[in-house]
């Protein structure tokens, strides 16, 4: 099935009247109630004006009822007066919300970069670094059990390898690597406090 022009504004002219997808579809045939909502995702009409539930009102389906007469009001009884709180010399400060939770992030837009529980400490990266000057910069098809499989940079660009130094015994990568990759609980848990 394709989407030709009468189909797409059979579509868009349904979409407008509030018809549901799966309405659309068996009128159009052929296609899928989750095509039609792809189809109209991609044009851009997922912001209905009108639904359908605004175009017909819906009938009462029961009498009103005359309502029951109410009982005479009870005399309000005096408010106490508040007490004063005692002044306390070490308040608890209430936590402060991370200005990314205050806000409201649109659906389909990327979250902003999150501080990692796990931070890599400065003397592991800086013994990276050196390392990746000295590495071999090897591509996935050079790679094999005894060199380091490390990435390196952007898949998708040229310039993008992977370490290839000497793995340490029963890893896949090599001294400097593994001290990043691989990290000790107790020391996870020690940073998270």
């Amino acid at each position: 099935m394709s989407w030709t022009d009468e189909r797409v504004e059979l579509l868009k002219k349904m979409w407008g009247e509030g018809q549901s997808a799966s309405q659309i579809a068996k009128e159009l045939g052929g296609v899928t109630r989750n095509a039609v909502i792809g189809k109209v995702h991609r044009l851009g009409l997922s912001n209905r004006t009108t639904t359908k539930t605004e175009t017909k009102p819906k009938a009462e389906a029961k009498p009103k009822v005359a309502p029951k007469p109410k009982a005479a009001p009870k005399p309000a009884a005096p408010k106490p007066e508040p007490k004063p709180e005692p002044a306390t010399t070490s308040a608890t400060p209430k936590p402060a919300m991370s200005p990314a939770r205050k806000a409201i992030i649109p659906a389909g837009q990327p979250l902003p970069p999150q501080p990692s529980a796990n931070e890599i400490s400065p003397e592991a990266l800086a013994k990276v670094n050196e390392v990746e000057k000295s590495a071999k910069k090897l591509s996935l098809m050079e790679l094999t059990e005894r060199t380091c499989k490390w990435p390196v940079g952007d898949p998708a660009t040229d310039n993008f390898w992977f370490c290839g130094l000497p793995v340490q015994a029963g890893k896949p990568y090599c001294e400097a690597h593994v001290g990043v990759a691989f990290q000790p609980m107790s020391a996870r848990r020690d940073r998270k406090r």
